[in-house]
């Protein structure tokens, strides 16, 4: 397999100040990963930068709020099967921001979802499969099935 089968990319989850996660609502148009489905908020990494610049900087250009570096904490790893993007391998860093104001944001892909911790569950089988895994690690539930 080439390296142009591999994407690395480094995502959010994100909570807002009243406990909601922030989940993006993905454009429904050919030619986007998971086009219709909800996934976090986060991108591939360029260059040389570092899976944590990577988020820093995705989060930023995708919810118009910046969120400080040392304000992320690693949640979880994979590296496998790209389950995103058929035919490849991903090696994907996901960090979980706190304490982010809704209503401050300004989405520029897709559009925000608010949702309530217990209403999560609810959006399982709309998820995109990397933030199945990544929810699924950072609430300790098996979001896989």
């Amino acid at each position: 397999m080439t390296d142009q089968n591999r994407r690395e990319i480094a995502c959010a989850i994100i909570i807002d100040t009243r406990e909601c996660f922030l989940l993006q609502q993905r454009d429904n148009v050919s030619g986007i990963l998971c086009p219709g489905m909800v996934a976090l908020f986060g991108g591939h990494r360029e260059a040389d930068e570092t899976f944590l610049q990577c988020v820093v900087r995705e989060v930023h250009e995708e919810i118009g709020y910046f969120v400080a570096p040392e304000r992320f904490l690693h949640v979880t790893t994979y590296s496998g099967v790209d389950a995103d993007a058929k035919g490849g391998t991903v090696h994907g860093e996901f960090y979980l921001a706190r304490d982010v104001p809704a209503e401050t944001l300004h989405v520029t892909e897709g559009s925000l979802l608010v949702v309530k911790p217990d209403e999560l569950i609810l959006l399982k089988d709309r998820l995109a499969p990397s933030t199945r895994y990544a929810l699924g690690a950072f609430l300790n539930l098996d979001y896989a099935g």
